[in-house]
């Protein structure tokens, strides 16, 4: 008997963790990062979004990559939070109170506000 319940619980698992990965999409965001404190700032706050699972950012090439679960959270909302820390994403201007609050390292080239 606890064979076959043991049995029933490892297929229920497994096929929760197939539904869950099925839910993940990837999101590229073109941004104004310039400098490894705008990635250390965005990789650190984005990732407690609702829904957010991994985020790596390549700020050379101005790029954000975002993992999320589309039941939990979407392009537009993880876009808004983006802003929200100062920082341009996709077409959404970076947000101006929280552009003035960053690093200035992170202000050098354009404000990305516009």
């Amino acid at each position: 008997m606890k064979t076959i319940q043991c049995l029933f619980i490892s297929l229920f698992v497994f096929c929760g963790k197939i539904t869950a990965q099925d839910k993940i999409k990837e999101l590229t965001l073109k941004t104004s990062t310039i400098c490894e404190m705008c990635k250390e700032t965005i990789e650190k706050k984005l990732i407690f979004e609702k829904g957010v699972k991994q985020v790596n950012v390549d700020y050379q090439q101005k790029l954000i990559f975002v993992k999320y679960r589309d039941d939990k959270t979407n392009p537009d909302k993880i876009k808004l939070a983006v802003s929200k820390l100062g920082y341009r994403a996709d077409d959404i201007p970076a947000d101006k109170k929280a552009f003035k609050k960053l690093p200035e390292c992170c202000k050098k080239e354009g404000c990305g506000t516009d």
